[in-house]
């Protein structure tokens, strides 16, 4: 079945797509959320709405991404394992479709211990790949994971990630292929700032044959500071930041302005990288970049698709 989304009919078009992502307030304000969806409207595909990303207590990825497709844009809600069991999990991906909901990246979430409750008991009731293929069943036989019936459907547009750094380096691309496996349609991936490492990975994506049987899209992540790419080089899970793009960012007379040229030459690059469909743009905290960062890559105006109903 045909999920219908914007973001689906992009990518199945064979045009470059572009995400772009939304972390919901530490608070109750929906002003917030209107405001950082004003930001990046028009330029993007679709929109993630992170889910207590960093493990972080904030306003529900759900409600959040209900807010969003309110106010025009195509919302994709992510889903951790870390907090819900499969009950919880089948139940808030029934509420996204009856809201016309119908991009769900599913993730394992970051460990708790990292966050505000460093106590907090996980779920990893399921995995992430136990998750796709939850949603695949959804789609396709109109089922819960016990092989109860539900009613109506769930044109679902099933998404992962994927980080193609982490250790072992060779495992990346087979973790890969069994989420592929369980039915994913679209991969998203940590940033990529290690560029020709980025390739080697995709030269083994390839040779498998894997992106010809989903959609990749490769992240970026704009660097606003030296510090931050200190930080994210020294202390981020996943993320390779070579030590000349840290030296570039700290002789640089305008750090932003040299992430801002660092982000594009990066575009450049991946765009022309074979088996790279799109674009996923992570500017945590700085929202207002990503319409700049896509109108001079070249990459305005986006497709617009009805869809399927």
């Amino acid at each position: 079945m045909k999920a219908g989304s914007n973001l689906e009919a992009v990518l199945e078009s064979g045009q470059f797509a572009v995400t772009a992502e939304l972390g919901p307030p530490k608070g109750t304000r929906h002003q917030l959320v209107e405001k950082k969806a004003e930001e990046i409207k028009g330029c993007c595909d679709a929109v993630n709405v992170t889910d207590n990303q960093t493990a972080i207590v904030r306003m529900s990825s759900l409600a959040a991404c209900i807010m969003v497709k309110q106010l025009g844009l195509e919302p994709v809600l992510q889903i951790t394992c870390r907090d819900r069991n499969r009950l919880a999990i089948q139940s808030d991906v029934l509420g996204a479709i009856a809201f016309g909901i119908k991009n769900i990246l599913c993730l394992s979430g970051d460990h708790q211990k990292f966050g505000n409750h460093p106590t907090a008991k996980n779920v990893f009731d399921i995995d992430s790949i136990q998750l796709i293929q939850t949603l695949k069943k959804m789609r396709e036989e109109n089922k819960f994971l016990s092989d109860d019936e539900f009613s109506g459907e769930a044109p679902l547009f099933i998404g992962a990630a994927s980080n193609p750094y982490a250790d072992p380096f060779e495992f990346r691309v087979v973790r890969l292929a069994k989420k592929v496996k369980a039915g994913a349609d679209f991969i998203q991936t940590q940033g990529i700032f290690d560029v020709p490492k980025f390739g080697k990975f995709m030269e083994m994506v390839c040779d498998q044959g894997l992106d010809k049987r989903v959609h990749i899209l490769a992240g970026l992540i704009p660097m606003k500071s030296a510090g931050m790419a200190r930080y994210m080089r020294d202390s981020v899970a996943g993320v390779e930041v070579p030590d000349e793009l840290v030296a570039r960012m700290k002789g640089a007379k305008d750090a932003k302005e040299e992430g801002f040229k660092i982000a594009l030459e990066t575009i450049e690059q991946l765009r022309e990288m074979p088996g790279v469909h799109g674009l996923h743009i992570m500017a945590v905290g700085w929202e207002d970049i990503v319409p700049v960062i896509v109108e001079k890559a070249g990459l305005l105006p986006r497709p617009a698709f009805q869809g399927e109903t």
